[in-house]
């Protein structure tokens, strides 16, 4: 069970029984999809596509289908992307009652966005904008405009400018945050383990 191969497998295994069970759930009956796209770790494009719908029940569901690179985020990529995936899982554009992404142009634009070429397919696949992208926005433009919260990022980001600029400053901060580490543990304040504690790159802030 140690084995990475072994590991891998289960899951895999997993992975397939529980797609299947969240399309056996569906049953076949309209649903919608909501689709979001950004790098990883390893500077990839990463898509993301959960699906919500209605279950036997009556309750609202809302589970991830499926993680899939794309090669490129155009609109016509994401719309072949999301093709391959309902392909595979046995679904079908034409039982999509609604598609839900953010404000992109690649995704609601008018012409050529994928919400566009959705509807040329499935005129009943109504188009909502994310409210999750709509509350980020409107929490970035109120911070914007605070001006002790404006004052703070603005100086995390000359900090961070200041420190990444340096091989020395990232010695200093990079010694001084492993004696934190040590003392953490020592007092019991942090737990220890496998994976744990590892030393990470200084991010600078963004709008999210």
């Amino acid at each position: 069970m140690k084995s990475p191969r072994i590991q891998k497998d289960i899951i895999d295994a997993t992975a397939i029984e529980t797609t299947t069970t969240i399309v056996s759930d569906i049953g076949g009956e309209l649903f919608s999809i909501l689709v979001n796209e950004a790098r990883d770790i390893s500077v990839k494009e990463q898509m993301v596509v959960a699906l919500r719908f209605v279950d036997r029940e009556g309750s609202v569901i809302e589970c991830i289908i499926g993680i899939k690179h794309v090669a490129d985020t155009s609109s016509l990529s994401l719309k072949a992307a999301i093709e391959s995936l309902f392909f595979r899982h046995e679904l079908s554009i034409s039982s999509l009652g609604g598609q839900c992404y953010d404000g992109a142009s690649n995704m609601q634009g008018e012409l050529n966005g994928l919400k566009s070429l959705i509807l040329k397919e499935n005129e009943s696949a109504f188009y909502v904008h994310c409210f999750a992208h709509k509350l980020q926005l409107t929490i970035v433009t109120v911070a914007e405009n605070h001006k002790k919260i404006c004052s703070f990022f603005n100086l995390v980001t000359i900090l961070s400018n200041v420190v990444v600029g340096s091989c020395k400053r990232k010695d200093i901060l990079r010694e001084k945050q492993f004696e934190k580490v040590v003392e953490g543990i020592c007092q019991g304040e942090i737990m220890t383990g496998r994976g744990v504690n590892q030393e990470r790159a200084l991010k600078r802030p963004g709008e999210t």
